[in-house]
């Protein structure tokens, strides 16, 4: 189930839209309205009112709806198959009081190697992760600098040799010194 789909709107909708879709559908299907109706039209209506509260309660939260378009995306691009990307296509399939936990969505399989894929993906993007890299990067950076100002040094101070020259003409003067 496409939850932008069910609230009738794009991919890039602002809150607002999001809102405004939502009122108006939980409007349209909801219950109350439909007491007086069959019991086929009552079940369809309660279904949609479900699924549009569903979708609302995902699109307009920006983690949870960060997380379904990245689960999303994935999943319509073949990557995986039935409801692996953890939001249910009918109403009470998400425990939206808890995270999601791979392979937890109804009629999931395990997939292992999507589960270990998305934790190290997560893992990859924690802050205390991009900072140790942001540190690493900063002292061989660091490192770099220094090396490179060591030879700078050194051809300023010995103009025209090579710190290999100058070590076997010091090496040269210490064997004269030794033979007088």
């Amino acid at each position: 189930m496409d939850h932008y789909e069910v609230l009738g709107l794009t991919k890039n909708a602002t809150k607002d839209e999001i809102k405004d879709a939502f009122r108006r559908l939980a409007v349209k299907f909801h219950p109350d309205k439909h007491s007086g109706s069959s019991k086929s039209v009552k079940d369809t209506a309660t279904l949609r009112f479900k699924q549009v509260s569903e979708a609302y309660q995902i699109l307009s939260d920006d983690r949870k709806r960060a997380d379904y378009n990245f689960r999303y995306r994935y999943h319509n691009s073949g990557g995986a198959t039935g409801n692996s990307y953890g939001y249910g296509y009918g109403y009470g399939q998400h425990n939206y009081g808890s995270e999601y936990r791979p392979g937890s969505g109804s009629g999931s399989g395990s997939n292992g190697f999507i589960s270990k894929f998305e934790n190290v993906l997560r893992y990859l993007t924690t802050r205390a992760f991009l900072l140790n890299v942001a540190f690493a990067g900063a002292l061989l950076g660091g490192m770099f600098v220094i090396d490179m100002g060591k030879d700078a040094l050194w051809k300023m101070h010995n103009s025209g040799k090579s710190f290999e020259e100058t070590m076997e003409s010091i090496e040269k003067a210490k064997a004269e010194k030794d033979k007088t």
